[in-house]
């Protein structure tokens, strides 16, 4: 786990250069020395649940979304794979006159801290595409839009896998996955990475174009004061706890909203 997060450092160090005249030399020394390391930041716990992942699937999905003032619609497919010790999931979003808004693909190996990705790549509309590495033999993760690097310790996720790892876990252990239950992963994005926290909301009544289902909320919580986009995820019990629903919302309330229309098993 972090022990301050990216956005702590920042108003930190914002801080002690505001009072440098009053400071010992030595202290902003070494305070300087710690902000080019940026040690702290990079530091995270290993995250390991017991994990059983979905049979893989594909999964299409009715897309909604305010962006900009424009209501766009459109459709989503996830393409699901998992079998002998290896995982990949490939998300492609396209909009009505726009076409391919968003691509992003993740893969890796199961192991025992569950999905751990090797790759994750990411293209927006108009955009060039990112790559985020876990680099297996430096025990590092790396990415092609910044210098960070932070450590391998087990457990890690990308923007893509994450989701999976979560409902693969709600699988394994259905009864641990109630009201009020947090669960936390290490989340790589496109130039960094944080500690994601799942909470467990409650179970409701979803009507989608599969049909309505009985699903549980889940909601990822950003950190205090964040303009960080927030997730909420309906999980469907019945339906191999598959993602029957995803709202994306940024924090000047535009959204994106996956319906789930059809899933169709796939071969590993």
């Amino acid at each position: 786990m972090h022990l301050f997060s990216q956005r702590s450092l920042h108003f930190f160090f914002a801080f002690l250069k505001s009072r440098a005249r009053t400071l010992p030399a030595g202290l902003l020394l070494t305070l300087s020395a710690f902000a080019g390391n940026n040690a702290f930041a990079q530091s995270h716990a290993a995250t390991q649940y017991k994990i059983n992942p979905p049979p893989s699937a594909d999964l299409n999905y009715v897309i909604e979304a305010q962006q900009s003032g424009l209501t766009l619609k459109g459709n989503g497919l996830v393409q699901w794979k998992a079998g002998q010790q290896q995982y990949s999931v490939h998300n492609e979003t396209t909009a009505q006159l726009f076409g391919k808004i968003l691509d992003t693909r993740s893969e890796g190996k199961i192991d025992k801290f569950g999905l751990s990705p090797a790759q994750f790549v990411q293209k927006r509309l108009r955009k060039d595409a990112t790559t985020t590495t876990f680099n297996s033999d430096s025990k590092t993760i790396t990415f092609n839009q910044s210098g960070q690097t932070y450590p391998i310790v087990g457990g890690e996720q990308d923007r893509a896998s994450a989701v999976w790892q979560l409902l693969a876990a709600a699988r394994a252990a259905p009864k641990k996955f109630v009201a009020g239950s947090e669960w936390q992963f290490f989340v790589a994005g496109e130039r960094d990475a944080d500690l994601w926290t799942f909470k467990v909301m409650k179970s409701e009544k979803i009507v989608t174009p599969k049909g309505e289902f009985n699903a549980v909320h889940v909601f990822r919580t950003p950190p205090p004061d964040s303009q960080e986009q927030k997730l909420d995820i309906w999980l469907a019990p019945t339906l191999e706890w598959y993602p029957v629903k995803l709202r994306f919302t940024d924090a000047d309330g535009d959204y994106i909203e996956q319906s789930l229309e059809s899933v169709s098993k796939a071969g590993p």
